[in-house]
């Protein structure tokens, strides 16, 4: 418990984790406890009697920007149904990595899993559950509870694990768009230059709704503050296909602040870009964004 409301509080004060957030670990009983081994995905401190963490890692592509990845390390994620299977530590079933994930089945040990989002960074999935260890395929095969979750007891049916399944697909799928378009822009909004991260969206152009139009691809993203994502969701900026910013008449006609005058500053300038030209906004996607903004402004 101790180390779940630990990893949750940086959870809230962090965009995403990273070794340097876990490497401190923390106390308990007035000693320091490790959250991870940073050689090894498969980790039990030596003052616990179970495991405490699973993790996996995202690959870094050699000499290729890493949100290119096919994100290998995702796909069992999103094609399961309401588990996910975890590969044990080499060949042998006895060792002691794995065994360690043979004692958390069968005491149905709760357990965090740090999930790789891009490399270096990871989102923090827990409760966890090895719900079956195969010495034969060397795999565990692992379940989710459901984020709102606060009790230690594994999902009992099928219904609940394939909802909780859904809800880690969700947040993968919204982490991993959000630092390939961050990461696209050097960790700036491109509206105004803000470089916090805690503060910075990856809005969607076109809503992954669309079916034609809506994938979680770079393109089909601009990272923006969370005061600009409110604005051009709400089609109070609009942002045309030559990348030209426009602030709609209902807040240019508005006079109420230093906020709002911010905001209207940025009507006649144009989106910062990307450092790279294939990640530049699709003009497609903005010209049909534009005219929704153009028939409400």
């Amino acid at each position: 418990m101790a180390a779940f409301e630990h990893v949750r509080r940086l959870s809230e004060s962090h965009a995403y984790l990273t070794h340097t957030d876990l490497a401190p670990g923390f106390t308990h009983r007035g000693e320091r406890v490790p959250l991870i081994n940073p050689q090894r995905g498969i980790f039990k401190p030596r003052q616990a009697r179970f495991l405490l963490s699973i993790k996996t890692v995202f690959p870094k592509p050699g000499g290729r920007v890493w949100y290119d990845d096919q994100r290998d390390v995702h796909r069992q994620i999103y094609d399961g149904d309401e588990a996910v299977e975890y590969a044990f530590m080499g060949r042998n079933p006895e060792a002691a990595d794995n065994r360690w994930l043979r004692d958390a089945y069968e005491n149905q040990v709760p357990l965090i899993y740090f999930l790789g989002i891009a490399p270096g960074r990871y989102q923090a999935l827990l409760p966890t559950f090895i719900t079956g260890w195969d010495a034969v395929s060397l795999k565990a095969r692992v379940a989710f509870s459901p984020p709102e979750q606060r009790s230690l007891a594994p999902p009992e049916t099928v219904a609940e694990r394939r909802y909780a399944l859904r809800q880690v697909k969700q947040r993968l799928h919204q982490a991993s768009f959000r630092e390939a378009v961050i990461t696209a822009y050097q960790g700036r909004c491109a509206l105004s230059g803000l470089p916090e991260p805690l503060l910075l969206d990856a809005a969607h152009i076109v809503s992954d709704t669309h079916e034609l139009l809506g994938q979680p691809v770079v393109r089909n993203g601009i990272p923006l503050s969370k005061i600009h994502h409110a604005a051009f969701d709400a089609h109070l900026i609009g942002i045309d296909p030559d990348l030209g910013i426009h602030v709609s008449p209902r807040l240019m006609d508005q006079n109420d602040g230093p906020m709002l005058e911010a905001l209207k500053r940025q009507h006649g300038g144009r989106l910062r870009t990307p450092v790279r030209a294939q990640d530049m906004p699709d003009r497609d996607r903005l010209a049909m964004r534009f005219e929704r903004f153009k028939a409400i402004a």
